[in-house]
């Protein structure tokens, strides 16, 4: 025997539970079904992405859980995401970490190596290196953190190997093998082969949609070859009636865009609301962190669009002094026409929160000239604001 709801929701990450309140609240019958805990990976495991959620369900206007059959004219897919595995020779048979179960060591590793230069994998470089591990991180790319714009990315760089964290870039791992200290990773770069011994082995690969035990086939839906499920800008899949939100559909891997996506659709289901003017940010929460919001300078060059760019080291800035953090460096794009901040990326002391006094009036559409004559409370980093959009220059 079915039971009738109104609307289910597979997955109760960030987007789920919220969702399901709302819906609730307009008198609708809710089902929330969820394999382990509820608040997805950021609560359970620390804001860092981990192994959670849902494994295995059925979706065709139906869902199967257990020996319940469940129906609803509206189902919601929120299902997250887990560690990506490799399939390297060798890695089924070695002792291996992921961001997960790295919050599960109970002693600090003597050399931890890490495979791959991921936004994870930078993070805990250099919480580890300052517990006093060794660690050496192997990256594919020829830079870390490579959709980063290249002066951003060699700024990190400085700042993680001036606390003792080492990389080997250009290097594309090829087997793991168990030894009597732990694991021994094998590498090509270029045409030389290498290989690093450690103690502990972290894949930070990023992430992989549970999208692969969902039979998703049964209810008209596919996925492409990275397993996101493709919606529109309502977070609509081609199917009536089905929703993708959370990162399952590809469109931002991020606690703050996951919950963006519950008030999304419920905006959509219950009024109107699309992402279609969401702007992209995020942070790097290394020490100092890197605040991002908008277009890289990479990606204003591929599009043509005429504008300016302007760039101010954070050597320069007197909180930096005053705390002794120097490292880093503010960014900002412009649009030449409008005058409109198109992105920009702040790398040094509290880049995370300062990146949103320029979130804020990107958001709003002011110009920079607007912002240049706004007064900013000294001695800040904000405060420094207006002198870099006044050092502003056509991007060539």
């Amino acid at each position: 025997m079915a039971e009738e709801f109104d609307a289910i929701i597979v997955g109760a990450g960030q987007s789920g539970p919220f969702l399901a309140v709302r819906l609730a609240e307009q008198g609708q019958e809710v089902a929330l079904i969820d394999r382990e805990h509820l608040g997805g990976t950021c609560v359970n495991d620390g804001c860092t992405p981990s192994k959670t959620l849902i494994a295995s369900t059925r979706a065709a206007w139906t869902v199967g859980v257990g020996n319940l059959t469940l129906r609803a004219g509206q189902i919601f897919i929120n299902t997250s995401a887990s560690a990506a595995i490799p399939d390297w020779p060798g890695l089924a048979d070695v002792p291996y970490l992921t961001n997960t179960t790295m919050m599960e060591l109970e002693a600090v590793p003597d050399h931890l190596v890490i495979a791959s230069a991921s936004y994870v994998g930078l993070e805990f470089a250099q919480m580890y290196a300052r517990f006093g591990a060794k660690v050496t991180v192997i990256e594919r790319a020829k830079r870390l953190a490579p959709r980063e714009d290249e002066d951003i990315s060699a700024a990190t760089r400085a700042i993680l190997e001036a606390g003792d964290v080492s990389f080997l870039v250009d290097s594309a791992i090829e087997e793991a093998t168990a030894t009597k200290r732990g694991v021994r990773i094998s590498f090509r770069s270029n045409d030389r082969i290498g290989s690093v011994e450690g103690s502990h082995l972290l894949v930070a690969l990023g992430r992989s949609p549970n999208s692969s035990d969902l039979d998703l086939c049964a209810a008209g839906l596919d996925t492409g070859a990275r397993g996101y499920m493709s919606v529109d800008d309502h977070l609509r899949t081609k199917v009536t009636g089905i929703w993708a939100i959370g990162d399952i559909n590809g469109r931002g891997a991020f606690t703050h865009t996951w919950y963006n996506d519950y008030e999304i659709v419920a905006n959509s289901v219950i009024d109107r609301r699309s992402i279609a003017n969401r702007i992209p940010v995020y942070g790097l929460f290394i020490d100092p962190p890197l605040g991002r919001i908008g277009m890289t300078e990479a990606e204003v060059r591929d599009s043509g669009w005429a504008a300016m760019i302007a760039t101010y080291p954070m050597a320069n800035v007197a909180r930096a002094h005053e705390r002794g953090e120097t490292q880093g460096l503010i960014k900002v794009l412009v649009d030449s026409s409008s005058g409109r901040i198109l992105g920009a990326a702040v790398l040094g002391i509290g880049g995370d929160e300062v990146v949103h006094s320029l979130l804020q009036p990107m958001a709003a559409g002011t110009s920079y000239e607007q912002m240049m004559q706004t007064v900013h409370i000294p001695p800040t980093v904000s405060e420094l604001i207006p002198t870099v959009l006044a050092g502003l220059k056509p991007l060539e």
